[in-house]
């Protein structure tokens, strides 16, 4: 088996806020004028015009990841500012509407709501991307595979998307549901092999079912770009502190099914509708329901089985060098997801616009 170098990149999708109105503005263009020079090759239209994202360069450790993290972020602050904007970081606005959206008119994405009609108009969603580099591409199918079963217990940490369109969903992570609208979302099924894997890219793109690679949104897919293993299924981290957490925990979970691995071993497969159990309990609420613990076959309080993940990879985050990133987890315990805190500002003062006032401040925190 190749070495692993685990390297990090993320990408991050920015809300960009009218600050008269708190409402959505369509804006892309200038900053990826103002990208360019600012943040070269970095900065990048999302589908519709409120949204931006921006990605770090290839980071060797979590600290590297941290400062370019911090670098892009306080860069797309500062080019909103310039312009008289805000910018949040959350997996939904809490009030604006997809029907007053404008599509980018950049690439793929004219052509691509065609297809998806009201389907891909609707996506006025915001979430995170953790890429962690795996070389071998047969050790990365294996590692996909496994990692499957911890997805829905990295949604619940990130979970930022409690409102839409004005209302309380009730659900600490709606994005998900309207992302789950698309066609091939959602946990992945198990491959036998990288060619199975590129068996079931190549029919897609035989059949016009999709015109690119990309075009396949799971929740973790190889990335097409990078020799890295993409997860998609966070919602967007509010603070900067929970998304290097995310991180940080993802990349101690690969080093460690990657150590299993290297000793002929592997954490067990389970069923698909299993995992979208837990994943459903994530949705609906975060960090406060109970999963299903699939060894035991019993129900455990989320807290119980995130700690078990915590100390499953403990031997392995000294030598990568992310200790503090990952006990954050603690943290957002203690204190609550970007949902909960959102939800707690909206009964205290029974407006949406405090609202995106609390995710604005969030969002800069920890930048200086």
């Amino acid at each position: 088996m190749e070495p692993v170098s685990l390297n990090i990149g993320i990408e991050e999708e920015y809300q960009i806020i009218d600050p008269a109105s708190r409402e959505l503005r369509s804006y892309v263009q200038r900053f990826i004028e103002r990208g360019h020079t600012v943040l070269p090759d970095q900065v990048r239209p999302e589908f519709l015009q409120s949204q931006v994202e921006a990605g770090t360069r290839i980071c060797q450790d979590v600290a590297e990841a941290r400062q370019e993290l911090i670098r892009v972020r306080r860069s797309i602050c500062e080019m909103a500012e310039q312009e008289g904007l805000w910018v949040a970081a959350a997996g939904t606005h809490p009030f604006s509407s997809w029907a007053r959206q404008e599509v980018s008119p950049f690439g793929r994405y004219p052509e691509l709501v065609r297809f998806l009609q009201d389907v891909g108009r609707r996506l006025l969603i915001f979430g995170m991307h953790i890429h962690i580099g795996i070389e071998d591409r047969e050790l990365l199918i294996d590692v996909m595979n496994q990692l499957r079963y911890f997805l829905p217990h990295v949604l619940a940490l990130s979970t930022s998307s409690p409102f839409w369109h004005g209302r309380d969903t009730g659900l600490k992570s709606y994005r998900s549901v309207v992302f789950e609208s698309l066609p091939r979302t959602g946990i992945p099924l198990q491959f036998g092999s990288y060619a199975d894997y590129r068996h079931y890219v190549d029919v897609l793109l035989s059949t016009h079912s999709i015109d690119e690679p990309t075009h396949i949104w799971w929740d973790v897919r190889p990335s097409e770009k990078f020799p890295t293993l993409e997860i998609r299924i966070p919602d967007m981290c509010t603070q900067v502190d929970e998304t290097l957490c995310l991180v940080a925990l993802m990349q101690a979970i690969i080093a460690k099914l990657v150590r299993l691995r290297q000793a002929n071993q592997s954490w067990r497969i389970y069923r698909k509708n299993l995992l979208d159990e837990n994943k459903w309990r994530a949705v609906r609420y975060g960090i406060h329901g109970n999963m299903i613990d699939l060894g035991k076959a019993t129900e455990a309080p989320y807290t119980d089985l995130i700690e078990e993940i915590l100390t499953w990879v403990d031997d392995v985050v000294d030598d990568l060098g992310s200790r503090a990133e990952v006990e954050y987890v603690e943290h957002i315990l203690s204190q609550g997801t970007s949902a909960d805190r959102q939800i707690e500002v909206y009964r205290r003062t029974g407006h949406f616009e405090a609202v995106v006032d609390h995710i604005v401040r969030e969002s800069k925190a920890g930048l200086t």
